[in-house]
């Protein structure tokens, strides 16, 4: 049976570093040590970051500070700043200032580094709160070092010279809404971040109040105030004066922030506007009651924002736009307060308010009004029915917590980038993001759907069973599986991690560059197709989606040996080793873990194929002979579709197999020599009876040495004269003037059990001579990097026998790029869509957060928005270029959406009459558009782990369910 293939991007920033990519700042480029000592110095030092006081005046003069700017000129006053904090601005993009006064419009809203500096100092601002001043401890006291008068004058100015421009604002009302918050305007403070941080402080100080300080954490509520007030009136005998202090300023702060809506306060803001808006919103403000319900005062007050939203680029200058945003930000406060007031008794209250909140998730920015639109069906399946079935509730639970989900995402879109850098060198500014999902209506939303999940859950038989988590019902499986191993769960960064095959992995967003492991479950899932989430399908890894909270709450059982399950019905077990049942240990016995491994056939492959091929030479019978797959097929889809597949030609196996019977540097013997020696010295070491990591050691020791000098081997004359021609031939240009894509494709990919998606190198958008001559000694010596020898070992029994081609194509600057799976994936049918897109290139296969649907023939199904703040585009010079996008509208539109079925119809019919293949299966497709028209990027057969769903004992956890079953709108909760 001949197989089609599909191609791999492999984005690395260490690979695109080298082709031109500008990126964000990451641990390499900053002195982290260095910056870590300085933040250390500055808590410290009695003027924290800042050096002296001066006048800066308005003519750019500055003068000491008794010696004020005069009158005729005027100036302000404020601390300058030490030089090496300037410096670290200067040098890194790393801004510690908290003084707003004259800094540059332009330069702050800092468009070209996705407004970096606008987010560092609201991040800045947290750690302020979070951290007893942090690098202000004691320069916060340094008198005259700021002056709030001139930093209110500066918010004012700021804002009205950013909300001028729509261009400017376009699709970032979140972003601007949150930055009201922080950036001083109007006399406001962000008393939501005040109150968390101070009970924070008091329950590390005070380990009685911990409880509470939770419940204020997670759960706020107005009666909370009274709680303090009775904690410390039970405790006044053993607390200090200190600790006394520090409790009122807290009950201080909680009244503050519970002080009812002053709806005269909002009146007298909208009695501001100029714009014909200003009626409409004291018409629905009029509707709004501080007696009214709950219920009442949010279906009131979610109307003014609604319509705010709706409307905010109409309104007709920048400082209506400041008083919509300042009202919308009051109410969204009252509104978050108000939700906790609400508590369903009954189902359809339980739905209806879900339906509300996910209303104000939508117009307060947290989700985009098209999003919004895609899920309002769902949302409101329960108006004007006394009933609905099991299967009808779990689309309203599906689409209710994909509504918590893309909520969280925009929080993390807009700052991760931020709280990524800064937390290299200060680990507390992971909590930004946290704090910010949860001063919104993100957190009464996620409480109410774990309940709605828990009901059904009860009602359908699907229970999660997973250890020491609160909310059980938030988590849902994505691949089916099991493992046993040791439970590794990563708060923070994931960039240093040593991932293990043995062990199972929880954290915030899978790595692109994932080494084999036992098994993982992720709080962003990325997307359904990528390299990540199809390596886990194809070779059974469980994987699961949970929220944050559950990830906090499995923190404890870091480095604990746990099994871990997921049914084909998404339900998940995770136990600890002493919990595990007999027929689950069984599960791990040698005899049964063997069977999983493959061989792969070596017979047909022809290294006496030493010269270039153009892809009009080759077809999919060439793939394991030639070339791997991914170059035979896409040279056939080039066939079948000639106007919708680039020009480009491939380098044989036969070339690089040629190589290395020359010399070895360093090594008194050929590469090939060196390669036989290498593994016939493994079978000696299992023989002699070593250890599997004492063996793995040694060869990866070896094979890494064998890397080395691949990279730095010279290429045959009559290789590079052959180079140089079919750069003319296929390209009508010499090389160095068609910058093309380098891409690996082995005999060891997209086999009929073991797809290898991403486990090799692919090089973007290379340019000169030397950079591709450089570029195919990484991409042949890519099959040795650690990683992709881990991936093969584990499921092949001959992975040395691994042979490199190369396809070499130009680049398509493509509008937006993904992954087309011509079957339902966790939604949908056999003969439905799974796709997946992100703008630029490379999109959706490498872990982004991709906009991915279900279509099916007549209609489609939003399964998640994008969540991927920048892409990449390749410029005509070479390399790569980093850009930044927004959300505010979907990336495909209807038209692509009939291209990709057209172009899927095609595909079916005439892949099996053309190669002659019997395969009948679902195809894994990568394509993109340019100016609306498709092009594609490679075709292999979608694989799927049947071990996984023909096991036994998933079989017996999953849970026979009767979707028709009706359920009384009117049952208790």
């Amino acid at each position: 049976m001949k197989l089609p293939t599909f191609q791999k991007f492999t984005t690395k920033l260490m690979v695109l570093g080298c082709l031109g990519l500008s990126s964000p700042v990451t641990a390499q480029d900053l002195p982290i040590e260095k910056i870590k000592s300085q933040i250390e110095a500055y808590k410290k030092d009695v003027r924290g970051p800042y050096h002296r006081i001066k006048w800066y005046c308005d003519d750019g003069t500055m003068r000491e500070p008794k010696d004020p700017c005069p009158d005729n000129i005027g100036g302000i006053q404020h601390a300058s700043l030490k030089t090496d904090v300037e410096k670290l601005g200067n040098d890194h993009h790393i801004y510690f200032s908290n003084i707003l006064a004259q800094n540059e419009n332009e330069a702050f809203w800092d468009e070209a580094h996705n407004n970096s500096r606008l987010k560092q100092y609201q991040l800045v601002k947290f750690l302020q709160n979070a951290d007893d001043g942090w690098i202000y401890r004691r320069g916060q006291f340094y008198r005259g070092a700021m002056q709030s008068e001139d930093e209110q004058n500066w918010g004012l100015e700021f804002y009205e010279w950013l909300l001028k421009s729509n261009q400017r604002t376009n699709g970032h009302f979140f972003l601007l809404k949150q930055s009201l918050t922080d950036i001083p305007h109007s006399g406001d403070t962000n008393l939501a971040q005040k109150m968390r941080s101070e009970s924070k402080v008091l329950g590390n100080e005070v380990p009685s109040f911990m409880k509470l300080r939770i419940k204020i954490h997670g759960n706020p509520e107005k009666r909370d105030i009274a709680s303090v007030k009775d904690y410390v009136s039970k405790h006044s005998s053993t607390l200090s004066e200190n600790e006394k202090k520090e409790f009122n300023t807290l009950i201080n702060t909680m009244e503050d922030y519970y002080k009812p809506l002053d709806i005269k306060d909002i009146k007298n803001l909208t009695n501001k506007l100029s714009s014909t808006h200003k009626s409409k919103i004291t018409e629905l403000l009029n509707a709004y009651s501080e007696n009214a319900s709950a219920k009442e005062q949010i279906s009131a007050l979610g109307s003014v924002l609604m319509y705010i939203r709706k409307h905010f680029d109409a309104l007709s200058s920048a400082k209506d736009k400041l008083y919509a945003l300042d009202i919308s930000n009051k109410i969204e406060k009252t509104v978050f307060q108000t939700s906790q007031e609400w508590q369903p008794s009954h189902l359809r209250d339980m739905l209806e308010k879900i339906d509300y909140l996910s209303y104000i998730a939508a117009a307060t920015g947290l989700i985009e009004l098209w999003e919004y639109d895609k899920a309002n069906h769902d949302l409101t399946l329960y108006k004007d029915k006394n009933h609905l079935t099991i299967a009808e509730l779990n689309d309203v639970l599906g689409t209710s917590r994909s509504i918590v989900e893309w909520s969280a995402g925009m929080v993390k879109a807009v700052y991760s980038e931020t709280v990524e850098t800064y937390s290299q060198f200060e680990p507390k500014a992971y909590g930004f993001i946290d704090d910010r999902i949860r001063s919104s209506i993100a957190l009464d939303l996620g409480n109410s759907v774990a309940i709605l999940g828990k009901y059904i859950s009860e009602k359908s038989s699907i229970k999660n069973e997973v250890i020491g988590v609160s909310k059980p019902a938030t988590i849902r499986g994505l691949n089916p599986g099991y493992a046993y191993g040791e439970l590794v769960v990563v708060e923070g960064s994931i960039e240093n991690i040593d991932f293990s095959k043995d062990k199972i992995y929880v954290f915030n967003r899978p790595p692109s560059g994932l080494k084999p492991v036992a098994g993982i479950m992720t709080v962003s899932e990325g997307n359904l197709v990528s390299h990540v989430q199809l390596l886990a399908r194809n070779l059974g890894v469980p994987n699961a989606a949970l929220s944050q909270g559950n990830l906090d709450d499995l923190a404890k059982y870091n480095g604990k040996k746990v099994f871990y399950a997921v049914s084909t019905k998404g339900n998940v077990i995770l136990k600890t080793e002493k919990q595990m049942t007999s027929e689950e240990k069984a599960l791990f016995s040698k005899v049964e873990r063997s069977t999983n491994k493959i061989t792969v056939p070596v017979d047909r492959i022809q290294l006496d194929q030493t010269d270039i091929l153009n892809m009009r030479e080759v077809d999919a019978s060439d793939s394991g002979k030639l070339c791997g797959p991914k170059a035979a097929n896409l040279s056939q889809l080039k066939h079948m579709f000639p106007d919708h597949v680039v020009e480009g030609f491939v380098i044989p196996f036969g070339i690089f197999r040629k190589h290395l019977d020359n010399p070895m540097k360093g090594q008194n013997m050929t590469y090939w020599e060196y390669l036989k020696q290498t593994y016939q010295e493994c079978e000696n070491m299992k023989k002699a009876n070593k250890t599997e990591n004492e063996v793995e050691a040694y060869q990866f020791s070896r094979l890494s040495v064998l890397r080395t000098a691949i990279i730095n081997m010279d290429l045959n004359r009559d290789f590079i004269a052959q180079l140089r021609e079919h750069f003319k031939k296929a390209f009508n240009k010499p090389i160095g003037e068609t910058p093309v894509f380098l891409r690996s494709d082995t005999n060891m990919e997209d086999l009929k059990e073991f797809t290898g998606a991403g486990l090799n190198l692919t090089l973007f958008n290379v340019l000169t001579e030397k950079n591709i001559i450089d570029g195919i000694k990484q991409v042949w010596a890519s099959p040795y990097m650690e990683r992709s020898l881990k991936w093969r070992q584990k499921y092949l029994l001959n992975p040395e026998y691994v042979f490199p081609s190369i396809l070499v194509i130009p680049g398509v600057n493509v509008d937006y790029s993904g992954v087309v799976v011509t079957t339902g994936i966790n939604a949908g049918g056999k003969d439905d869509l799974t796709i997946a897109f992100s703008k630029g290139a490379g999109g959706a296969v490498d872990g982004q957060s991709a906009e991915t649907r279900m279509v099916a023939s007549h209609s489609n199904q939003l399964l998640s928005p994008s969540r991927e703040p920048s892409f990449l585009s390749l410029p005509k010079t070479g390399g790569t270029k980093r850009e930044y996008t927004t959300f505010e509208a979907p990336i495909l539109s209807e038209k692509n959406m009939q291209s990709v079925r057209d172009m899927v119809a095609q595909v079916r019919k005439k892949m099996p009459e053309q190669t002659g293949s019997d395969y009948r299966g679902p195809y894994d497709m990568e394509m993109g558009f340019k100016d609306d028209k498709l092009w594609l990027f490679q075709i292999r057969p979608f694989v799927e782990n049947k071990k996984a769903s023909s096991s036994e004992y998933l079989k017996s956890i999953t849970p026979k369910i009767d979707y028709k079953q009706h359920v009384d709108l009117n049952s208790k909760i």
